[in-house]
C-alpha cells in the first residue's frame, strides 16, 4: 500500500520548462493524437506529464503496405510509415479538440527534407502545441529519417533550421542506428536543441520460413519493446554525458513496462521516462508505474522522483 503522507508533488518535474505531473511521456505512434486511449474506461491523460503525437507531415500520408505489425519475443516490429492527415489538419481540427488542462502536447514532425521539417515546425508553432519533437529517426520510411538521424552533420542542419522558425521547445529524438550516439547529441545541442528523446526503434526484420519473404510489407521495421531496454539504457547514459553539463533533459525510452524499468532510465540519466509499447497490451500501465515509482521513493527516503536523475555508480 502507498503511504498517503508521500510530499505532494513528489511525482512532478520540469521539462524544458514545462510543468509535468509525471515523469511518464506517452510516445509517438502510440496513441495516436491525443484522444484515443481516452476512450478507454480508467485511463487519464492526468497520469502522465506529456503526450507526443504521431508523426506528421507536411501532406496527408496513407503508410506502408501492410503488414505494418508484428509480435516478436519481448517486442514489436512496426513499419507504419508515418501515416497521418497532415499538419493542416492536425492543427486545424486534431489540436482544438484536446483538453490542455490534463497535460502537456507535443508535436512530432517529421519528413523527407529539411524544407519539409522546418514547414511542419513553422505550422505548428502557430498552433497551443507545448513543444515540438524532431523526428529525424524514423527507422520505417525508405527516405529522408534516417538519414537525417544517422549523421551529425545532418541532424545538426535540422535542428538548426527548425530552431530558426519556432520559440518553443526542441526535443530531438535520436537514432540508435548510429556510430556514435553522443556526437550527434553534442551536434544537436550547437545546433539549439533544447532536449533530446533516447531512444527510437532499433531496425529489424522479421521472415515467414514458409513463403522465405518478410513478414513486414515494407520488409524492415522499428523493434521496439522489453527487447530493446539493455541498449536504450547504455544510449541514455551516454547521451547524458553531453547533456549535463548543458541542463539539456533527456526523455529516456526503450522498452519500458513497469516501474522498475523507469528508475533505471531515471537513474541513467533521463528526466523524464517514454511509455510506448507496453500499453497495446496494458493501457492502464501509467497508474501501475506511478505507484510502483512512488513506493521506491519512500523506501529510498527520496522526496522527488527527481532525486534519481543521473545517480548511476559505475563500477
Amino acid at each position: 500500500m502507498i503511504d498517503k503522507q508521500l510530499p505532494k508533488g513528489a511525482l512532478e518535474l520540469t521539462f524544458c520548462g514545462m510543468d509535468f505531473a509525471t515523469p511518464l511521456v506517452l510516445l509517438s505512434g502510440c496513441v495516436g493524437f491525443g484522444e484515443e486511449y481516452t476512450r478507454v474506461e480508467g485511463f487519464s491523460n492526468r497520469d502522465v506529464g506529456a503526450v507526443c503525437l504521431k508523426g506528421t507531415t507536411l501532406a496527408p500520408r496513407l503508410g506502408n503496405p501492410p503488414h505494418r505489425i508484428y509480435e516478436t519475443d519481448m517486442g514489436m516490429l512496426n513499419a507504419i510509415g508515418l501515416q497521418n492527415p497532415g499538419t493542416g489538419y492536425v492543427v486545424n481540427d486534431i489540436l482544438p479538440n484536446l483538453d490542455f488542462d490534463e497535460t502537456r502536447f507535443i508535436a512530432n514532425v517529421s519528413g523527407s527534407t529539411v524544407e519539409e521539417y522546418v514547414e511542419v515546425t513553422r505550422l505548428f508553432d502557430d498552433s497551443p502545441i507545448d513543444a515540438i519533437e524532431i523526428n529525424i529517426s524514423c527507422p520505417n520510411v525508405k527516405a529522408g529519417g534516417v538519414a537525417f538521424g544517422n549523421d551529425p552533420d545532418m541532424s545538426a542542419r535540422v535542428v538548426k533550421a527548425c530552431r530558426a522558425v519556432t520559440n518553443k521547445p526542441i526535443i530531438t529524438k535520436l537514432s540508435p542506428n548510429q556510430t556514435d550516439i553522443a556526437e550527434n547529441a553534442r551536434r544537436c545541442i550547437e545546433a539549439g536543441t533544447d532536449g533530446f528523446a533516447v531512444i527510437n526503434t532499433l531496425m529489424g526484420m522479421a521472415i515467414d520460413a514458409e513463403t522465405r519473404r518478410p513478414i513486414i510489407g515494407n520488409n524492415q521495421g522499428g523493434l521496439s519493446g522489453p527487447a530493446i531496454k539493455p541498449i536504450a539504457l547504455l544510449k541514455v547514459h551516454q547521451v547524458y554525458q553531453v547533456c549535463k553539463a548543458h541542463n539539456i533533459p533527456i526523455i529516456g525510452q526503450g522498452g519500458v513496462t513497469n516501474a522498475k524499468d523507469a528508475i533505471e532510465f531515471m537513474i541513467a540519466g533521463a528526466t523524464a521516462v517514454g511509455v510506448g509499447t507496453a500499453l497495446f497490451y496494458d493501457p492502464l500501465v501509467c497508474t501501475i508505474i506511478n505507484a510502483g515509482i512512488v513506493d521506491y521513493l519512500q523506501r529510498h527516503n527520496m522526496d522527488s522522483v527527481t532525486d534519481l536523475i543521473g545517480t548511476l555508480r559505475l563500477n
